[in-house]
């Protein structure tokens, strides 16, 4: 609280955000609303845990703390390394590794740069990288580029050549990777995926990289949560570096995590070259009070509960494999071992865009995703579906049934609408979707499931948010 002889130009630090920033408010309003009242099945996406936000809404935030523990370049720093040296601890404890072979960094801002900055530890400008291609699951920091541009800096700054899954099985092509790596000859390989359902082989990764005197990097960003969990093959019995972000599987704070080997017989010191290229390399100081949401959310990692978490996301992502295969509809690898799901569209003549712009009007959070095969990521022949967040809204295999019937249906409306407008372009499509016409029916069906949709939703609690008063903000409109 202020006191009375606080100057008026600080009051100001002393009243909450309703008061001072009322539109701001509003729109965290109108975004929990929509969190609440829809159904969140963005693979990439998870809802954290309350303590994890009161933690990185902390004051810590106010608190600058460039290099690291022991070794800071401003002062008061005592309790900050604390923290850091704690959040390590978890980090290495959640997922089972001894602190003896196993470092990690913990101050990434997020997963694109926990990657890039470990590209920068592991490489020489225009060394030679291997990465799975995007259309086939793969991701942008993964040494992205078209013919025309190279669009991401892991492919501006590297030599990037992508691998593929297998046409016929749309598995990752071992063989086919193996045999690229000898003509490339990579310093680098990375493993991982953003929209790849299926378990990885590292071990016949490590065979490869071991052959070519590479290294072996695994980016677990979506399957994290799953690896700590020991409901996926481990990548660190094989990989020199493994990364991740912690807001996915997780169910963290938005960052990421680099862990690296500290037992390496070629003397090559990756602890320093990691930790450099952190700080100052790639980025300034760290955000002190992510780091503790961080540290938070891996306690729970830790504990028996979230394995349980964990084993309930997949048997809900396969349930909702399932169901969709139940309608006949097609799926990349016809199932999955993981949290997502990967549904191919084009054998009913839609894009990814359209559906994803039904789902959104229908309350239903997805992404359009390429499939294998795809010509361009812009107009993809599909979409990705997960499972983590509707878990974490106490979700289990019978309500995900439900959920799949929503899609079905979702998918069904907008082959009407595309009908109705028609042309291919999806301005005529989001036209009919969102306009009452004579002799139409796409919009009320709209309409409809949308209803359908918020009733069922709001039966769920959603983490972090006191439900019990939860009213509609201003500036939402719903048809009762």
């Amino acid at each position: 609280m202020a006191t009375p002889t606080t100057p008026d130009f600080n009051k100001v630090l002393y009243k909450p955000l309703a008061e001072i920033d009322p539109e701001v408010q509003n729109i965290i309003d109108k975004e929990t609303w929509r969190q609440f009242t829809g159904l969140e099945l963005i693979a990439s996406e998870n809802l954290t845990s309350l303590a994890t936000m009161e933690a990185n809404g902390s004051i810590l935030t106010n608190k600058y703390s460039e290099g690291l523990p022991g070794a800071r370049y401003y002062g008061g720093n005592e309790y900050i390394d604390e923290l850091e040296i704690l959040c390590r601890k978890r980090a290495l404890e959640a997922f089972n590794l001894d602190p003896a072979i196993w470092g990690v960094n913990v101050q990434p801002y997020s997963g694109s740069t926990a990657n890039f900055a470990a590209l920068t530890a592991l490489l020489q400008p225009q060394d030679r990288l291997m990465g799975l291609g995007l259309p086939d699951g793969g991701h942008l920091t993964h040494g992205y580029y078209t013919a025309k541009k190279k669009m991401t800096a892991s492919s501006i700054y590297f030599q990037s050549f992508p691998y593929a899954i297998a046409p016929s099985t749309q598995l990752i092509d071992y063989a086919g990777l193996d045999a690229q790596a000898k003509i490339f000859k990579p310093r680098l390989i990375i493993c991982g995926a953003s929209a790849y359902p299926r378990d990885w082989d590292y071990g016949a990764l490590k065979k490869t990289t071991e052959r070519e005197g590479a290294w072996l990097m695994a980016d677990i960003a979506h399957t994290s949560g799953l690896v700590a969990a020991q409901q996926l093959n481990n990548p660190f019995e094989y990989c020199d570096v493994v990364t991740t972000t912690t807001h996915k599987t997780l169910r963290g704070p938005r960052a990421g995590l680099i862990f690296f080997r500290k037992d390496l017989k070629d003397g090559q010191d990756l602890e320093k070259r990691v930790n450099d290229a952190v700080f100052p390399a790639c980025q300034g100081g760290p955000h002190n009070n992510t780091i503790a949401a961080i540290a938070t959310t891996l306690l729970q990692v830790a504990q028996p509960s979230f394995r349980a978490y964990a084993k309930q996301v997949i048997l809900n992502a396969q349930a909702l494999a399932t169901g969709l295969t139940a309608h006949g509809y097609k799926l990349q690898t016809d199932g999955t071992d993981n949290h997502l799901v990967l549904w191919d569209l084009r054998p009913l003549k839609l894009t990814g865009s359209k559906v994803e712009k039904v789902c959104d009007l229908l309350g239903i959070t997805i992404n359009k995703n390429a499939v294998s095969g795809d010509a361009s990521a812009q107009t993809p022949g599909g979409i990705r579906l997960g499972t983590s967040a509707l878990t974490s809204r106490d979700m289990l295999e019978d309500d995900i049934k439900v959920v799949a019937e929503f899609l079905h249906r979702s998918v069904q409306i907008a082959l009407t609408l595309q009908k109705e407008a028609g042309t291919k372009m999806l301005k005529d499509f989001i036209h009919v979707a969102t306009t009452e016409q004579p002799g139409k029916v796409g919009f009320k069906q709209v309409q409809d499931l949308r209803r359908e949709v918020r009733n069922f939703a709001k039966k769920w609690p959603l983490p972090g948010v006191d439900i019990s008063g939860l009213q509609r903000p201003r500036g939402i409109e719903e048809d009762e």
